[in-house]
């Protein structure tokens, strides 16, 4: 028989870094808003972890061909 003890959630978030500050807040406390982790925290020890991830530099748009 399986038998979960323990669950590890990580978060992998790729946004520009002047939101990193909020997505840390929101990490802090979403857990105690999320229904499935209310309802499994009594029985399995759970876990999150945020990765925060820069977002990949966008290349200015190809100048249209004049006609």
């Amino acid at each position: 028989m399986l038998v979960i003890r323990r669950i590890h959630v990580r978060l992998r978030l790729k946004a520009e870094e002047l939101h990193w500050e909020t997505a840390k807040r929101v990490h802090a406390f979403f857990a105690d808003k999320c229904p499935v982790f209310r309802s499994l925290k009594a029985a399995i020890a759970m876990t999150t972890e945020l990765i925060l991830e820069p977002l990949p530099a966008l290349s200015p748009p190809e100048p249209s061909p004049i006609r």
